[in-house]
């Protein structure tokens, strides 16, 4: 299951060392809506290799902010603490995998 992240927590994942991969999203979002069960699916499938959630745009704001997040879907992922990739709008499942493998 895909971890709800927010910004009181994300940092001390991003910070582990483990990948991270965040999938900035909102409710009334169609594309996000889209890729939510490929962004479930890979959690369960990388459960205790990489963290991996999502971040409500709507409740959440300081990780945004300083992202420069300004569309939405955008995934971001990070690998010792860096940001290393980044994906904005929808995609198959088969990019997100391999975006994800790059950075086990």
């Amino acid at each position: 299951m895909a971890l709800k992240f927010q910004d009181s927590t994300i940092k001390e994942l991003i910070e582990s060392g483990k990948p991270v991969v965040i999938d900035f999203w909102a409710e009334w979002c169609g594309p996000c809506r889209m890729i939510s069960p490929i962004i479930e699916e890979l959690a369960t499938e990388y459960d205790g290799k990489a963290y991996i959630g999502k971040y409500n745009v709507d409740e959440e704001s300081d990780l945004s902010s300083e992202y420069g997040i300004r569309n939405i879907p955008t995934i971001l992922f990070f690998k010792d603490g860096k940001l290393v990739d980044k994906q904005v709008g929808a995609t198959s499942k088969s990019v997100i995998a391999s975006k994800i493998d790059a950075i086990i």
